[in-house]
């Protein structure tokens, strides 16, 4: 073997291996909000569309609730960081343990004082499958209690209201907070998850950009077949009828067809989010319907799919077939300019408004309203948002906060009226120390191309 295919072989094993890594979270900023706030614990409850908890325990199971209780170490002399104890259905014992237990070991570091291998942030971690019957705040309580209270707690006949401070995410069920209080845990809603999610490491950004390149890449099924399409004129009938492809009338429920075949191809889930619109259903922001494709009106495409690890992708490109050079010509070049002045304000330290406002003063300098209210003309919504496990997510380009590297924000700008169409361009990118990433790119033109 060469040199050359010797270092390519290298490569490839490392890319595969990079490829195959179990993600992991590191708990130590949950463990460090509980100090910060002189609480006892961190509890969280949901199921597996619990974003909070998929991105917490890397588990991603059952449909019905389950929780996970995180407590710092009462021992600041000792290398552990805390413990979390995931409370999961006994059906999913073994899922729990692979995902959350045996995932967030280091395999190459030696082993602790109890003999057990440590995890990579110093949080042991465990599965328990206890009181299987009981709502999963319960079960949370009764770990919280067994972690925290302690011998003159357990000696108590009925624990009393508010005897610790128990964080939660905002999002926790009433329920389940309902039967924490009742333990005697006062819950206090915390940020530190979504402060935490909101800055991506490089493992996430790898996910992220794997499924953008799938998203760039059904995006581009659809331009071909734009492209491809026939504009048919029937002189007997005031308005042209709708373009044609592959002999039948083109339809956006056709289109959307075409790039979830693509996104399925890539092993990534279009999620109900591959968003096209066509005239007038261009300018609604989430339109999944089904209408006929005219020529000379605007085709917005926005796919947003997610990957199997539960990361988005997200990007949105707009086509005339056939235009006459009108409405939608003068927003395409206004949306161009407003993307580039936003890309101009993203640094490390910026303010996430200023972002914003560039894109909308842009727009306003081409003749759009920048601050158009829902099924108005113009500029109805903010430049970007963060994407993760979540499509939507912190930071927002239209809220307070600086951008800083590790932040995956969409910028997005765009321009409807509800009467003739939308026009709408958008990428996602990273912010680094230097600036920001495209994590995927795509050509931009109005006019479909068929592209190699």
């Amino acid at each position: 073997m060469s040199g050359d295919d010797a270092e390519s072989e290298d490569r490839a094993s490392s890319d595969r291996s990079r490829y195959f890594r179990p993600l992991r979270t590191d708990l130590r900023p949950i463990t460090e909000a509980v100090r910060a706030a002189d609480a006892d614990a961190f509890v969280a409850v949901g199921d597996r569309f619990d974003d909070d908890l998929r991105y917490l325990t890397r588990f991603s199971g059952p449909d019905r609730p389950y929780a996970l209780v995180v407590v710092p170490s009462d021992d600041g002399t000792t290398d552990r960081a805390g413990r979390a104890v995931l409370c999961a259905p006994a059906l999913f014992r073994e899922q729990a343990d692979r995902e959350f237990v045996a995932a967030a070991r280091d395999p190459d570091a030696d082993a602790t004082a109890d003999g057990s291998a440590r995890f990579h942030d110093g949080v042991v971690r465990e599965v328990r499958t206890e009181g299987l019957g009981d709502h999963a705040g319960e079960r949370a309580a009764a770990v919280v209690e067994d972690l925290v209270g302690g011998e003159e707690s357990r000696e108590r006949d009925e624990p009393g209201p508010g005897d610790r401070t128990v964080l939660t995410p905002a999002s926790i069920a009433h329920d389940a907070a309902v039967y924490l209080e009742r333990a005697g845990s006062e819950p206090a809603s915390t940020d530190a998850v979504a402060t935490a999610r909101a800055r991506k490491t490089p493992a996430e950004v790898d996910r992220i950009r794997r499924v953008q390149r799938a998203t760039v890449d059904g995006i581009g099924r659809a331009e071909a077949v734009l492209a491809e399409s026939e504009v048919v004129d029937d002189p007997e009938d005031s308005r042209r009828p709708p373009l044609r492809w592959a002999g039948e009338p083109l339809t956006t429920e056709r289109l959307r067809r075409e790039v979830n075949q693509v996104l399925a191809a890539h092993g990534v889930r279009d999620a109900g989010n591959t968003v096209i619109g066509a005239g007038p259903s261009a300018a609604d922001l989430h339109y999944v319907g089904d209408d006929p494709i005219y020529p000379g009106e605007t085709v917005l495409l926005d796919v947003s799919p997610r990957g199997p690890d539960g990361y988005y992708g997200d990007a949105t490109r707009t086509f005339v077939v056939d235009g006459d050079g009108g409405w939608e010509r003068r927003a395409y070049v206004a949306v161009e300019a407003a993307r580039e002045a936003a890309l101009d304000e993203v640094a490390p330290g910026v303010p996430a408004k200023t972002v914003h406002g560039e894109a909308a003063a842009e727009l306003a300098a081409y003749g759009f309203d920048p601050n158009a209210d829902e099924g108005e003309a113009g500029f109805t919504h903010g430049t970007g948002h963060g994407v993760g496990v979540s499509l939507h997510e912190s930071p927002s380009l239209s809220g307070p906060g600086e951008l800083r590297p590790g932040h995956v924000v969409t910028i997005e700008p765009g321009v409807y009226d509800p009467e003739v169409g939308g026009v709408r361009l958008e990428d996602l990118i990273l912010v680094t120390d230097e600036g920001y990433e495209l994590l995927a790119e795509y050509p931009f033109g109005i006019v479909p191309q068929a592209r190699e």
